[in-house]
């Protein structure tokens, strides 16, 4: 398991799950770096994606989360950035095995898609699964080339 420590953030169209996921975590003893946004009012979602990638870039943050309405438009966002793997999750299979084959290091979770309950579920498998490595090493070192 990664280490206790995760960075999540949200648009307008993710306020409310954010909050939810941000007290589940707390609640699991994660220390949770929330950087916003912090209102419901509409606000620009690659902004908030660029902060996060940012910081996990940097070496500050192993994973985070992104929550927006359906989780595709933080995807994309955060796939912009290099050495980001995100992965917009509508199940827990799905969640799962992003990081088990994908080494996939922001979840992308939509609000309006899945309910508290099930992106709870999602977010213990994203922080709790380790990446499987072996013959997946190969392709995510293929991922990692098409950043060059």
């Amino acid at each position: 398991m990664m280490t206790k420590q995760i960075i999540i953030g949200c648009d307008h169209g993710g306020f409310v799950l954010k909050g939810q996921l941000i007290k589940h975590l707390q609640e699991r003893g994660f220390d949770v770096c929330d950087i916003g946004t912090y209102s419901a009012d509409s606000c620009n979602y690659p902004e908030i994606a660029d902060t996060l990638c940012k910081r996990i870039q940097s070496g500050e943050f192993e994973r985070g989360i992104l929550v927006c309405g359906t989780g595709i438009g933080m995807s994309i966002a955060a796939n912009k950035h290099s050495g980001i793997r995100a992965a917009a999750c509508e199940n827990t299979f799905s969640a799962r095995m992003t990081r088990m084959h994908n080494d996939a290091n922001v979840l992308c979770l939509g609000e309006r898609v899945v309910g508290a309950g099930l992106a709870c579920d999602m977010v213990d498998l994203f922080t709790d699964t380790d990446f499987e490595g072996g013959r997946h090493n190969v392709r995510v070192g293929m991922l990692n080339d098409l950043d060059k």
